[in-house]
């Protein structure tokens, strides 16, 4: 498996048009609702929101990590935003944010959800991948991109056969 797994075009915004952090998880909301990986969109859009206010998921490679845990989500999926300019995502927030990964995670779930998150992380570390991300022309160019992270759990990667040993 790979992040393009928890993830489809449908779901891919090349340019936001939120300049903030509730319009961008506005946004983002509405693409997961529409695409039916979220049930509802308010209870999901609040919860997505309320929890980046207890804590900022910014990075300061120029990615946020926003996330909603909610029991009817029925699997680990996110939408993906670019800023056609860097988004101030918060007040004291250390750079500005470029790439916006919504995650909506199911309540009773948290394997998938841990491997999700650990594939944005390598991700968001290899700053050839971010910035063929910022720079692809479409959506599908940003998904080829997605493709490119196999996730793991545990000692396996998750992507065709191989395990971390081979």
């Amino acid at each position: 498996m790979t992040l393009a797994d928890f993830t489809g075009p449908g779901l891919i915004i090349p340019q936001l048009r939120g300049q903030d952090v509730a319009t961008v998880i506005q946004e983002l909301s509405k693409v997961l609702q529409q695409e039916g990986r979220v049930p509802d969109l308010l209870p999901f859009y609040n919860a997505a929101l309320n929890r980046e206010f207890l804590g900022g998921t910014d990075w300061e490679t120029g990615i946020a990590f926003p996330h909603a845990r909610l029991a009817g989500v029925k699997e680990v999926s996110f939408a993906l935003g670019r800023g056609s300019k860097p988004l101030a995502w918060r007040a004291r927030a250390i750079g500005s944010v470029k790439l916006v990964f919504l995650i909506a995670v199911p309540a009773t779930d948290s394997t998938q959800y841990l491997s999700v998150i650990s594939g944005l992380a390598r991700l968001a570390k290899q700053s050839q991948l971010v910035e063929k991300l910022c720079t692809a022309q479409e959506t599908f160019q940003m998904f080829e991109v997605l493709q490119q992270i196999a996730l793991r759990t545990g000692s396996a990667v998750l992507s065709g056969t191989k395990t971390a040993t081979q």
